[in-house]
């Protein structure tokens, strides 16, 4: 079958929309009709070169739609089911999920290869074959991927909204409620307020966090923050760390939680020196491998046990907390709508991403 998609050819170029032929599923696959695909910074990444794939490789990790096919073997979805795509899959035996680190999952090994487990592709062109961004390609109108990447969520939540949840959401949240294990009447801080840092906003809201206060240059970002639970926002670092000596009589921060788009030294300098003794700083954001971006006081760290965690996907698990976060967003415990800036059509995924590096949305989606 044919279908259409965003691809990369190399690391610095745009997206190019191509068609390609997509192979239906075999033993464990099933074939999705993406509704709505997020724009998540992750895939800059890619174009950056930060994150370097195999290419040519179908972009695009948040997807959500509909089954159209099951391979054999297939039991957990059927046709006609509603599903939203998690970019990390979980096979359920391995040593990470069966010890409850599904979003560890081996089978997370190929996603920046864009081939299925056993090294084969399902998108080709010309002879040639085409990845797919976490084992997905949600900028495509069609996908085969693994049964394991797919989660089934009620039905009568809109697609284009449960997107959401692939990624941003559970990351951000778990950034706050898992790694940074917020608490009742805990100081929290947030560096950069992007699709991550405001889920990590109303994930230390809700586990009842007293004070969260957020880090981020743009004005517009700074108030998207205050309307989902963040209590107050600056600009700069130093202004933000003189109001947490402030509010925590000199105390400082019980987590720091760095969410920006590509993480430096000077961040994780600012937000490990925010923190109080026993503190917390979780690294959510990313940069390029070969950049040692934690360089901060040993003594510190052992004289006032602070702790830095690195996290993936929140540490949240996938096909748990995907319907989890979905049924608070039902009975109106979790705002998602309020999250997406603009929606976008397939062939304006590069206007979207400038957008993005603009610091014009907080959430971009892809409408297929």
């Amino acid at each position: 079958m044919k279908t259409t998609a965003a691809v990369l050819f190399e690391a610095g170029k745009p997206f190019e929309i191509v068609e390609l032929e997509l192979d239906g599923p075999r033993e464990g696959e099933v074939l999705i009709n993406y509704t709505a695909a997020g724009l998540c910074h992750s895939d800059l990444h890619l174009t950056d070169g930060d994150l370097p794939p195999r290419f040519p490789i179908v972009g695009g990790h948040e997807g959500a739609g509909i089954i159209e096919d099951v391979g054999p073997g297939v039991t957990k979805v059927k046709p006609g089911d509603h599903v939203v795509c998690s970019f990390i899959p979980s096979c359920g035996t391995c040593r990470y999920c069966s010890t409850g680190r599904q979003n560890l999952c081996d089978m997370g090994a190929t996603i920046l290869d864009g081939c299925m487990p056993d090294g084969s592709f399902r998108f080709h062109s010309g002879g040639e074959e085409f990845g797919a961004m976490c084992m997905l390609g949600t900028f495509s109108e069609k996908a085969t991927v693994s049964a394991n990447s797919v989660v089934k969520i009620d039905d009568w939540i809109p697609l284009e909204t449960a997107v959401l949840t692939g990624c941003g959401v559970p990351t951000g949240w778990g950034s706050a409620t898992y790694a940074g294990n917020v608490r009742p009447g805990d100081i929290t801080v947030v560096y950069g307020i992007g699709g991550i840092g405001v889920n990590a906003v109303q994930g230390a809201a809700h586990a009842g966090a007293k004070y969260v206060v957020v880090v981020d240059p743009i004005a517009f970002k700074r108030e998207t923050a205050l309307k989902f639970g963040a209590t107050h926002a600056f600009a700069d670092a130093t202004a933000a760390a003189e109001k947490v000596n402030e509010l925590s009589w000199g105390q400082g921060a019980d987590q720091a939680i760095v969410t920006v788009g590509t993480v430096d030294e000077e961040v994780i300098s600012a937000a490990f020196g925010i923190l109080g003794k026993g503190g917390t700083l979780v690294v959510t954001g990313m940069a390029a491998p070969d950049k040692l971006t934690i360089h901060i006081s040993g003594l510190d760290l052992t004289l006032s046990e602070k702790t830095i965690r690195g996290t993936l996907f929140g540490s949240a698990n996938p096909q748990y907390d995907i319907v989890r976060l979905l049924r608070l967003y039902d009975v109106g415990q979790l705002k998602l709508d309020e999250l997406v800036t603009t929606k976008y059509r397939l062939e304006d995924v590069n206007q979207g991403y400038q957008d993005l590096r603009d610091g014009k949305n907080i959430r971009g989606v892809i409408i297929h």
